[in-house]
């Protein structure tokens, strides 16, 4: 059974793929749920890595997010299909993976560089220059819906390596 559009707390919580899909909730907020998720992705990031940082390496987060990219093209399709829309706003798993991508290649950095990754990360997301809006609209299902926003953190890192290139 589908329910189309339920972007709701009783939604999310029928399903695990609901909760992975839709960043244990921060997709269900009402103005700007990718932002909300990129913002979740960017505190749970400093906060697991500030407190248990022997656990929460540089290795351990690359089996992370290649785990959780894995997860969530699975979760994102059952989501999709469960609300009836296959990229639906609320679900934000991809931002998630997406900017602990980008977090992982500027780390160490300061708050301002991170909230300039921030930024960046989300212009290109919401964008989506060249190639990313060409995925975005022809490749379907969790696989499509993950794809694009590791584009948009390619993206982003691009620039920040030309930016660290040039100054």
């Amino acid at each position: 059974m589908t329910t189309p559009h339920k972007n709701t707390s009783f939604f999310m919580l029928r399903h695990p793929a609901h909760i992975i899909a839709q960043g244990f909730g921060s997709g269900l907020s009402p103005i700007m749920p990718g932002t909300s998720g990129t913002l979740f992705a960017w505190i749970s990031y400093i906060v697991l890595t500030t407190y248990w940082p022997n656990f929460f390496t540089i290795q351990t987060w690359w089996v992370i997010i290649a785990i959780g990219f894995l997860i969530g093209v699975w979760a994102c399709h059952r989501t999709g299909l469960d609300l009836g829309a296959p990229d639906h706003g609320s679900m934000v798993w991809d931002e998630i993976i997406a900017f602990w991508l980008v977090l992982v290649f500027i780390m160490p950095a300061n708050w301002q560089t991170q909230l300039a990754a921030f930024v960046v990360f989300r212009f290109f997301d919401m964008v989506k220059p060249p190639p990313i809006a060409y995925f975005d609209k022809h490749i379907k299902g969790g696989f499509g819906v993950m794809w694009d926003d590791i584009v948009a953190a390619f993206y982003a890192l691009l620039l920040f390596a030309l930016w660290h290139l040039i100054w």
